[in-house]
């Protein structure tokens, strides 16, 4: 069974296709910039990258390129699209309706629409890749998997927010969470290194990326998790503000007459490390920035202090800490970030392999024999996790 799996942004379209036979993967790409002249695909087989710059206004347009070079005459990996057997989803928020993958159908469209406001730069997008795939191949089973339904496991005092009940009554405030495929994957992934049933572990998993969340698991379920109502939650990241007093939210919108669209863009895209810095909105550049700047050397302490306080958190919550897993583009790569949140968390007994912990984006133990906490540097495959999902959900139909 060959499994195309789709990640939409607003103008970017992800994807892999996946041979769930032996889950291999067959190619990869992403269309960048899609609505604009410069639009442009990356697209990737076997470790050779191909480049293809063309101006595409729409994901329907976009999808037609990308299933263009999946068939391509020198460097295709499929004759024909009857060889795609079905479509994956990632779909960042579902709300309290999802607390599994879907296949997709009429009524899990709408309540995807009904989540638009838990996500609204993510859900849009989905959908519209949802469409360009029923449009360009129409029959083909799909599935729907969300960064929320792992999190419906959390416990209500966990997940509810000290406010009049009635917003939760009314329009279901409360934690979702985010990057759930992520850390189940990662999760899964340590227990099988420590040789041990994911259900007699306390694992905490640390999806450090643009954007960035902790999450406490517990016998392999989520119980608490950083973000919340939407991706703004939990840490400081790279430009999103992370956890703040309501007041400042507040203060600002009246001082500066913000409305709440335009303060809600300062929070998500101009806040975080980047905010303090003023620097490129990128993490490398700010974390190799440290050794001069000041204030980039203060956002660093304040990524790293906050992620190891979330982690000294949870360890309340699971009531001790078997694991810890560092995943995502800065937790896969960034050795001084790691290096440094371990250094906060030594009282605990974490202990460090500074040698093994030199490396980027390798499966590795970085804990030391005699550490009281495993420690694990895993990267992350939301997309597998998609192409299984969907793998199960289409022999199950």
């Amino acid at each position: 069974m060959k499994i195309l799996v789709i990640n939409c942004g607003s103008s970017s379209l992800k994807y892999q296709l996946i041979d769930m036979d032996d889950e291999k993967l067959l190619a990869k790409g992403n269309f960048e910039r899609i609505g604009e002249e410069q639009a442009f695909l990356t697209h990737k087989v076997n470790g050779e990258k191909y480049v293809i710059n063309k101006p595409t206004f729409n994901h329907t347009d976009a999808l037609k390129i990308v299933l263009e070079q999946l068939m391509h005459n020198e460097y295709g990996v499929i004759e024909s699209l009857k060889e795609i057997d079905a479509i994956g989803h990632r779909i960042v928020a579902g709300g309290e309706y999802f607390d599994k993958s879907e296949l997709v159908t009429p009524d899990v469209l709408d309540k995807i629409e009904k989540c638009i406001p838990l996500a609204p730069l993510h859900n849009p997008a989905a959908l519209q890749g949802i469409k360009a795939c029923s449009e360009v191949m129409p029959g083909v089973p799909m599935s729907v998997v969300f960064d929320t339904a792992f999190h419906q496991t959390m416990p209500i005092e966990n997940f509810l927010y000290p406010i009049p009940y009635e917003y939760y009554e009314k329009y279901r405030i409360r934690k979702y969470g985010a990057h759930g495929t992520s850390h189940q994957f990662v999760s899964k992934r340590a227990a099988e290194l420590m040789g041990k049933d994911i259900k007699d572990l306390n694992i905490v998993t640390c999806h450090l990326g643009q954007g960035a969340s902790i999450c406490a698991i517990k016998g392999g379920k989520s119980i608490d998790t950083s973000m919340g109502l939407s991706p703004l939650g939990g840490i400081a990241m790279v430009t999103r503000s992370g956890d703040l007093d309501p007041t400042v939210v507040t203060e600002i919108m009246e001082r500066d007459g913000l409305t709440a669209k335009e303060v809600n863009t300062l929070l998500n895209k101009k806040s975080g490390l980047y905010g303090i810095t003023g620097l490129d909105p990128d993490f490398r550049v700010i974390e190799s920035a440290s050794d001069t700047n000041e204030r980039a050397k203060v956002a660093i302490e304040i990524f790293t202090k906050t992620i190891a306080q979330f982690i000294a958190k949870y360890a309340v919550s699971l009531n001790g800490i078997d694991a810890i897993v560092f995943t995502g583009g800065i937790g896969e790569n960034q050795i001084n970030v790691r290096k440094k949140i371990i250094e906060y968390l030594e009282w605990m007994g974490a202990k460090l392999d500074v040698e093994a912990n030199n490396v980027k984006s390798e499966e590795t133990e970085i804990s030391t024999p005699d550490s009281k906490i495993k420690m694990y540097i895993i990267p992350t495959d939301e997309e597998m996790v998609i192409a299984r999902d969907t793998k199960y959900l289409v022999e199950n139909m």
